[in-house]
């Protein structure tokens, strides 16, 4: 396939892509090694793809590395996966920076560890003027959870409001990511086909690329491919074609 950034005629782009990180357990039980090994490949197969979404000009990218379920997980893998947050926060976010990376952490970052909420603070100050790829990180999120924080915040920010005051443009600057394009388009790897309360309120409008390929395994082709099929798509927003079409 040809490189998207090669191509003679520049496609319209997604401006927001979202991914769900998925396979890497299945990845390494493939070749019969402990589940932390395909975590730490992923890590891999993560820089790749926020250097190639920085070079073609994503404006945002939206990953679920860790959902508000997976607490669910056996304690080891959970603070095997917390020790390598952590340690992403400490030796790579200079090379963000220096890549004029902005980084935003979103979730309950409450219940993370004081180490690593100190360390997120010193990243999103220190890229927070950044004004290439934005880079989201959802940690300990979930989109209910999301939307259940802004209705609170919408109320302390306007306390004498009824629930009639409430409407979708009222509640929108609430929500996570408020600041930045909705996301235009959701990879999830690993052969799963649903979003596990990603975005759930903001993807309402995305479209879906579904791929089987394993987290580890996905590299540049693979989101070239999944950004070629967003271009070949009409995207109408509850328009009919001819109305998309006229604009």
């Amino acid at each position: 396939m040809t490189n998207l950034s090669n191509k003679k005629k520049t496609p319209i782009l997604p401006k927001h892509i979202a991914i769900i990180m998925d396979g890497n357990g299945r990845w390494a039980k493939q070749r019969m090694l402990p589940r932390f090994m395909g975590h730490q490949k992923g890590v891999s197969a993560l820089k790749k793809i926020v250097a190639h979404c920085s070079e073609i000009g994503i404006e945002s990218l939206s990953l679920f590395a860790f959902s508000t379920e997976n607490w669910q997980r056996p304690k080891d893998e959970v603070s095997k996966l917390m020790s390598l947050f952590l340690k992403l926060l400490q030796k790579e976010v200079q090379k963000l920076h220096e890549n004029n990376v902005r980084l935003v952490i979103i979730g309950n970052k409450s219940a993370l560890s004081k180490e690593i909420q100190e360390h997120i603070i010193k990243a999103e100050y220190l890229t927070a003027k950044n004004n290439g790829l934005t880079l989201n990180i959802a940690a300990n999120y979930g989109g209910r959870l999301d939307i259940i924080s802004a209705v609170k915040k919408w109320q302390k920010e306007f306390p004498m409001a009824t629930l009639d005051d409430l409407t979708e443009e009222k509640l929108s600057p609430f929500l996570s990511l408020s600041d930045q394009p909705l996301p235009d388009l959701l990879i999830r790897t690993g052969g799963e086909q649903r979003i596990s309360n990603f975005l759930i309120w903001q993807m309402a409008y995305a479209e879906f690329y579904f791929s089987d390929e394993l987290w580890p395994d996905f590299d540049k082709k693979s989101i070239d491919k999944a950004i070629e099929s967003f271009t070949n798509r009409e995207r109408r927003f509850g328009k009919t074609s001819e109305q998309v079409n006229q604009c």
